[in-house]
């Protein structure tokens, strides 16, 4: 499980196995006795599951992840080696 960033306790990362055919470019968001949730990253970032965070939480991470999306989508490409699947 690649860890792309960590911020306030919270691991933003992608699985590898990540399925056959992948889904759509997004990342995982967990914090161990919190929750965790994913979210997409195209067309815009958006909540895609969440379990057991809530919404004060959802809306940071949201923000986090639109600010840092450069990042994480070049991230992606590095893990799975794939060209951008919006």
């Amino acid at each position: 499980m690649p860890v792309i960033f960590s911020d306030r306790g919270f691991r933003f990362h992608f699985y590898s196995s990540e399925g056959d055919p992948r889904e759509p470019m997004h990342v995982h968001v967990a914090k161990r006795g919190e929750g965790d949730a994913k979210f997409w990253l195209y067309p815009e970032v958006a909540m895609a599951d969440n379990r057991g965070l809530d919404a004060r939480t959802l809306r940071w991470l949201t923000e986090q992840i639109s600010l840092r999306r450069p990042e994480i989508v070049s991230a992606w490409h590095e893990h799975f080696g794939t060209p951008d699947e919006r």
